[in-house]
């Protein structure tokens, strides 16, 4: 309930806010938003971070695959019983 509190709280704010600065200073804001969205330097930096998560995720994939070929094979072995020696049903 806080939480919903806090966000409706924000809501209103940001509602009150945006209309004294008015359609004017929303367009100023929106024209610099894209004019930085264009900059070559942002563009680079924000390819290179979008390559770096694709290199990290391909890295994770190679150690965690083998972890679920190993799991996979031991659900395989665990129709009978588990490694307690207790039974599965």
């Amino acid at each position: 309930m806080r939480y919903r509190l806090t966000f409706i709280t924000g809501m209103a704010v940001g509602y009150v806010l945006g209309t004294r600065a008015g359609r004017e200073r929303y367009e100023q804001l929106r024209a610099g938003a894209q004019k930085l969205a264009r900059n070559p330097a942002v563009r680079n930096t924000a390819e290179s971070a979008a390559q770096g998560g694709r290199h990290a995720a391909v890295r994770a994939l190679d150690k965690v695959r083998p972890l679920r070929e190993k799991l996979g094979q031991r659900d395989a072995r665990a129709v009978g019983e588990d490694d307690w020696g207790t039974s599965n049903t």
